[in-house]
This record gives C-alpha cells, structure tokens and sequence, in this order.
C-alpha cells in the first residue's frame, strides 16, 4: 500500500491543560497597596527633588545679590614733614588720610575695631589706633584719619633710623608701609556676620619735601581677611 492510500491517524490522547492560579482577594488587595505605595513614594520625592531645586536657584540669585565685596581702601594723603625739616626727628610725626569705601549695595559694615601701623623697610615703627567704632551704610565712603608722632608715643625712630631716612631723602624718594587692621561684621537687614579680622596694606612714598609723591596718591590698597 501505498503511502498516499494511507488513512489519518487522529491523536486521542488527553493535551496537558495549562494550570491555573488562583490568588485570594488579600493578595489582590496586598498588590493594590503596594502599587499605591510605590506612586505615592515616586510623587513624594518628585516633590521634595523639585523643591529642592527651587531652593537651590533662590538661595544662588540671592547670594549673587547679597554677596558681601570687602571695603576698598585708598590712599589720599601721607606725609611726614619732618624730612624737611632740620633737625626733623624731635617733630617726627607721620600724617595720613585713607578712605574706605563700601561698595555693596545691600549689606552695611560695622567697624568693631581699627588701629593703623606704619612700616619702613619692613620693619613696624608706629602704631596707633584709629576711629571709634561705627557702622558704615552701603554704598558710602569713610575718610580714616591718623597721626603717628614721637611725642604721643606712637612713632618709635631713634636717630639711626631718622639718618636712614634722610638718606632716602637724597636720593629723591622715602618708601613706607602704611597698615591698617580691623575687627568688622557684615549687616543684612536684621543679620549679623560673626566678626572678622580685615588686613589693609597700602604701600606709598614721599618726596625729599616729605609729601606724597602723585604717583602714590590714590592708591589702592590690598585688602585680605585672616
């Protein structure tokens, strides 16, 4: 016979039947939870990044608008007469004028504390303190005045050093140091900054008269924070 004569042969044998599960109403109710939980969780933390970076962004423009500039310093006036003068070291005195300026437009400045040293060759020969303590309003200038002198005590040249000094004389030209050293605090609005050590160095020199030399007027100083 052949295989085209052949009869089909049907398979009556059982199929496997796929097996069913069946879960309770707490397991639905468990997988409802925590697909609600997990919104919920998801939401939340949309919420708290989204915050977060809101804050971020006004912290950051405000921090540009209120970032405190340090005070500017400049010198106008320094002189020492006596180099004129002989003998010049029994009215030894040192005069100078600077100013400080405040630029910020928001934060105003409280000067807790100022004394004023002058340097020659590096080495300190005066100090004295400066202004009483007061506050400085945003966007306004100070005028700091001050005197070293032998007599008030503040100005300590012996002859050695005085020669030293006429020596420079002759050549044209005197170099000095003049720095100034502040305790200050920063205002905005109600808030107070804690206190802060403000370091101000101004280099200037003065002529065989004594006065400031126009290249050294108006200066400005280098400021620093220790």
């Amino acid at each position: 016979m052949s295989s085209s004569d052949r009869l089909p042969i049907r398979d009556t044998r059982p199929q496997p039947q796929p097996v069913k599960h069946h879960h309770s109403a707490r397991y639905y109710a468990q997988r409802v939870r925590e697909s609600f939980t997990t919104r919920v969780t998801k939401v939340l933390c949309a919420i708290f990044l989204s915050f977060l970076l809101v804050s971020l962004i006004v912290f950051f423009i405000v921090w540009l608008s209120l970032r405190p500039h340090r005070p500017r310093f400049h010198v106008i006036d320094f002189t020492v007469p006596g180099l004129a003068q002989k003998p010049g070291l029994d009215n030894a005195v040192i005069t100078f004028n600077v100013t400080a300026r405040n630029s910020n437009q928001h934060i105003g400045i409280y000067y807790d504390s100022m004394e004023g040293f002058v340097y020659y060759k590096d080495k300190q020969i005066g100090s004295t303190p400066l202004l009483h303590p007061f506050f400085q309003e945003p966007k306004t200038t100070t005028v700091v005045y001050g005197q070293f002198g032998i007599g008030a005590a503040t100005l300590a040249v012996n002859s050695r050093r005085w020669k030293e000094f006429v020596n420079d004389r002759q050549h044209g030209t005197v170099y000095f140091r003049l720095g100034i050293m502040s305790v200050i605090r920063f205002k905005v609005s109600t808030w107070k900054s804690v206190h802060q050590k403000m370091h101000v160095n101004c280099d200037v020199a003065v002529g065989s008269d004594g006065l400031i030399l126009p290249a050294w007027k108006n200066r400005k100083c280098s400021v620093y924070f220790s």
